[in-house]
């Protein structure tokens, strides 16, 4: 199979060429040859896309929840009192819907938090295990489980919940892997719990994704103190932080800061857009301020960035879907994210090593053939309903 006359934008490129279209050749399940093409760009050839950030047990949920219209801690009590409810069938087929439109969109992996409020595991995990093996391959999951900050000072609490995610990665590999996680947000004493998560982490050989500093106040600092944190347990590149909003509203000293330790510490920052712009800021008048962190000045400090769906048609954001590149059309607005073509890392080869994926999504000969062919013609087109149009490629055939 031969894609003729594809622009490769440069942040995806594996390979050197000042080009501006190549044709591509897929031989069975890999790229085989890339060529300087004749013919000016018809298309814009990008690797599939990889989401770091969803929550697959909440997902299709807003017509039994409502929606919360931007109250975070509205939307986790309507859930709260919603997965009290939760059974394996109903899990199965919510989670089977999301991933279909995922794996039709164009994304290969997904890491999805799981609810995990309390010592014993939720339902949710052997609907996820089943669904990881089920779709292996297509869509490889990940999961993290997503546990409020307070939980860890119960020592027996925190050891259960670290060795059932560590029992989660037995005979798994890196593509397939569980994380622990907690919900960080102006916790009291937030330095000394957050140790002790670090302490599982380390103890039980597990990577760490938090959700920290969900929300506009300024003095929500757990970023920074996780990536301080990171870098005395020695435990840089093994860390996501996801939302950080609250880093938009701190000075652009107290920023600058907070993302040059960050970026000592090799986390990666995951910026969710839909939910945030719909959580924070006000609804009884225009908002103005608005819920998407410091995308570009962490680029700018050598942070891996990544933009990713969060929830999809639940209490925390009533619409969206699991296109990723429709959410990052927005993140690209509202962030002000220029060239556009440049930031396509955030969705492809940014998240990738977030993952730890064996691919890291650089398009070269010898690499998969998991492609995603848009329409889009230049940067320009690519956030146009025209230039979304694609054409999703697997194992080098089209879906």
């Amino acid at each position: 199979m031969i894609l003729n006359a594809v622009a490769i934008p440069q942040v995806l490129r594996g390979f050197a060429s000042d080009a501006a279209a190549f044709d591509v050749t897929l031989n069975g399940p890999h790229i085989t040859h890339i060529r300087p093409s004749a013919q000016a760009a018809t298309g814009t050839l990008v690797s599939a896309f990889v989401d770091a950030h969803v929550h697959l047990d909440k997902t299709h949920t807003v017509q039994a929840v409502g929606a919360t219209e931007g109250d975070l801690f509205a939307a986790i009590e309507r859930m709260a009192a919603h997965r009290a409810g939760w059974t394996a069938a109903d899990l199965h087929t919510r989670i089977t819907r999301a991933l279909q439109q995922a794996y039709t969109c164009g994304t290969r992996a997904m890491r999805t938090h799981l609810d995990w409020v309390e010592r014993d595991k939720p339902v949710s995990i052997a609907v996820f295990e089943a669904l990881r093996d089920e779709w292996a391959g297509r869509v490889d999951l990940q999961c993290v489980s997503l546990t409020p900050l307070d939980l860890f000072e119960d020592a027996f609490d925190g050891e259960d919940i670290a060795l059932e995610v560590a029992r989660l990665n037995r005979d798994q590999p890196a593509e397939r892997q569980a994380l622990l996680g907690a919900f960080v947000y102006r916790n009291e004493r937030t330095y000394d719990k957050l140790q002790r998560v670090f302490d599982l982490a380390i103890k039980n050989s597990l990577h760490l994704d938090f959700h920290v500093d969900e929300g506009l106040d300024f003095d929500a600092c757990g970023l920074q103190a996780i990536a301080q944190l990171t870098v005395k347990n020695n435990w840089q590149g093994k860390v996501s932080c996801g939302h950080a909003c609250s880093l938009a509203m701190q000075s652009e000293s107290n920023a600058a800061s907070a993302l040059l330790d960050t970026a000592q510490a090799a986390i990666y920052l995951i910026a969710l857009p839909t939910t945030n712009l719909y959580l924070q800021g006000a609804w009884n008048r225009t908002p103005v301020e608005r819920g998407i962190t410091r995308l570009r000045e962490a680029a700018a400090h050598s942070v891996v960035t990544c933009i990713a769906t969060d929830n999809v048609a639940d209490g925390f954001y009533p619409y969206g879907s699991y296109d990723l590149l429709e959410t990052f059309g927005l993140g690209v607005q509202v962030a002000h994210l220029s060239p556009a073509g440049h930031w396509l890392s955030t969705i492809t080869t940014g998240p990738a090593r977030a993952l730890g994926l064996p691919w890291d999504g650089r398009i070269a000969e010898g690499c998969p053939a998991d492609l995603v062919l848009l329409a889009a013609r230049n940067d320009y087109e690519l956030l146009t309903p025209a230039g979304r149009q694609r054409t999703v490629i697997r194992n080098g055939q089209p879906l």
